[in-house]
């Protein structure tokens, strides 16, 4: 511990500091002295963690180069319980816990410890004067406040418990002084420290104490987004009482206008996983934040940047029309090449698989039921990248690994129950919009030509009114009433859509007579009405508004066709 010390402080030329005597060498030079000091030695710890992996084992590394501890509650308890010599918090300040732990560490004797600058003469005689003594580490993992309120369960109650005070205060505070103090915020980085210190002699370098520190600001800032983002949450649920959850008794207030969109943005996401690639081989790629929480991987090779933009596709559409029944969507870039309504889920998929056979080869596929032995059966031989269902009935599973690299993912929880903000970046900035989730309203619908719909043509427009707004703009769907029966995805022009939706029904041998059809937007010019209607189409459904919705009307008429406009678009870019 001597020889740490030299190293440390005393052997320096121009500089002296002990950070028990708090005595340092007053000069003009002193400044300059205290920023060469890189490797500061650490005699003094502060624990406070509520995750306590890899606790005692840290502890105990920092007690074999003389550390002095100090410890709060939970974390004084476990340290205890392992004979590890500690000081608690309250014989440190003097001051006993209080309001029910609400208050431990915010005193001066800790902040103060913490912040003081051992270069300034004023900080270290004000140190003196108050008889302080300086903290030189700080390891804080703040109370679970994220995996709390992601608990189905949780009460507002509940929730505000766990938003952490004296934690973030204590790691901002050691964080900005990290000229001086080593700041540790997570179990994974304990190694990392006691490596350092091993190869200093019991210090720690400014370069290592600058990363900490800004690993330390990244926690910090997440913690506060999380808690800000399910306060905005609690704020939109428009109707919730909030004394269910543990608030005052009145209700929530209406949704103001634009309350949604919050004034200012805090996002941030812990990298959750590297991946492969991006979109392309040569782009480098990685996924943040839960998302791969809420599935579980039974078989497979691990998913692409691609895999995850499709599989989020493909079980948005399963979730929404599993609403009517049993449903498969299958999907590729991103636009579905096949979805269908069955009887079963085998019936389901042979419905969805014969809209584009070919297309659906190597595609994600997304079941609304769990799949039984017969869908696996009907779907074992074809080539699925990824398939992804609520669960596996038993046999089901066993059949689906017989191909290696297949990926099955099981998700019992809707992704989709509530509304959410859906973000978008560009350079600079950030889009924001809410969901895309209306469905047909009847009330809102107005038939705009001679002939009403029949009851199944309905039925027909109400499905295919569904799937258009998965599909990429200009997007034209021929539907019967269960099933796809021509996608057009993504053309610049909308009768080039609907030219595209024709030609591939024809190539699948599918029969578009008598079909229903949804467009996305409105038809610009007659041209994509009469192209849909001479391929066989019944019957239309979009959301009008053009300048010249007569021209199309008059088309719509001559040509027998009933034609519904919703009044609401579904652009998908």
């Amino acid at each position: 511990m001597d020889s740490a010390r030299q190293i440390a402080g005393e052997n320096r030329s121009t500089c002296r500091y002990n950070s028990d005597s708090l005595s340092v060498l007053r000069g003009p030079n002193l400044p300059v002295c205290a920023q060469s000091m890189s490797e500061l030695p650490i005699r003094r710890a502060l624990l406070s963690v509520s995750d306590k992996t890899g606790l005692i084992e840290f502890s105990t590394g920092l007690l074999e180069f003389g550390v002095e501890i100090i410890s709060t509650g939970g974390t004084a308890k476990a340290l205890r319980e392992a004979d590890l010599p500690i000081i608690e918090i309250d014989d440190f300040t003097g001051f006993p816990e209080m309001l029910d732990g609400r208050v431990k560490t915010l005193h001066p004797k800790v902040h103060a410890g913490i912040l003081y600058r051992r270069d300034l003469p004023t900080h270290v005689e004000t140190i003196e004067q108050h008889n302080l003594r300086p903290i030189d580490l700080v390891a804080v993992n703040l109370y679970p406040f994220e995996s709390t309120v992601a608990k189905s369960d949780v009460s507002y109650a509940e929730a505000v418990e766990q938003v952490d005070i004296g934690g973030p205060s204590m790691v901002r505070s050691a964080a900005k002084n990290h000229a001086h103090v080593t700041v540790v915020v997570a179990p994974e980085l304990y190694s990392e420290v006691l490596q350092e210190m091993r190869a200093t002699g019991g210090a720690t370098t400014f370069a290592f104490r600058q990363r900490l520190a800004t690993r330390a600001f990244e926690r910090t800032a997440a913690y506060d987004s999380a808690i800000s983002s399910y306060f905005s949450v609690q704020l939109r649920n428009d109707g919730i009482d909030m004394s269910v959850k543990g608030a005052p008794s009145e209700a929530a207030a209406p949704e103001a206008e634009g309350a949604a969109l919050p004034p200012d943005l805090s996002l941030t996401y812990s990298k959750a996983r590297e991946l492969r690639y991006g979109e392309n081989p040569h782009q480098k790629a990685a996924l943040y934040g839960t998302f791969l929480e809420q599935f579980e991987q039974l078989h497979g090779k691990e998913l692409s940047y691609n895999n995850i933009l499709d599989l989020t596709a493909a079980r948005e559409m399963a979730e929404d029309l599993g609403a009517i029944g049993p449903a498969v969507a299958i999907i590729k870039h991103s636009n579905p090449c096949g979805v269908a309504i069955g009887a079963d889920l085998s019936d389901a998929w042979r419905k969805a698989l014969s809209t584009d056979a070919a297309s659906a080869s190597g595609g994600i596929i997304a079941c609304s039921e769990p799949v039984d032995e017969a869908a696996a059966d009907a779907m074992r031989d074809h080539f699925i990248e990824v398939l992804i269902a609520p669960s596996y009935l038993p046999g089901a599973l066993e059949k689906l690994s017989n191909k290696k690299n297949r990926i099955l993912l099981q998700c019992p929880d809707p992704l989709f129950s509530q509304a959410s903000i859906q973000w978008r970046s560009v350079p600079g900035g950030l889009l924001a919009q809410t969901e895309d989730r209306p469905q047909v309203d009847d009330s809102a619908c107005r038939v705009v030509t001679q002939r009403q719909p029949t009851d199944q043509e309905w039925a027909s427009l109400r499905f295919a009114w569904r799937v258009v707004r998965f599909v990429k703009s200009n997007a034209i769907v021929f539907t019967n009433v269960h099933q796809t029966l021509g996608v057009g995805a993504g053309q610049m022009s909308r009768v080039d859509s609907a030219r595209l939706a024709s030609m591939k029904a024809s190539q699948a041998g599918l029969d578009l007579n008598g079909s229903a059809v949804a467009s996305d937007a409105f038809f610009p010019f007659a041209d994509g009405l009469i192209t849909v209607a001479d391929s066989g189409a019944r019957s239309v459904i979009q959301p009008g508004g053009s300048v010249r919705d007569e021209e199309v009307i008059r088309a719509a008429d001559e040509r027998g066709i009933a034609m519904v406009f919703t009044g609401a678009r579904h652009f998908r870019h």
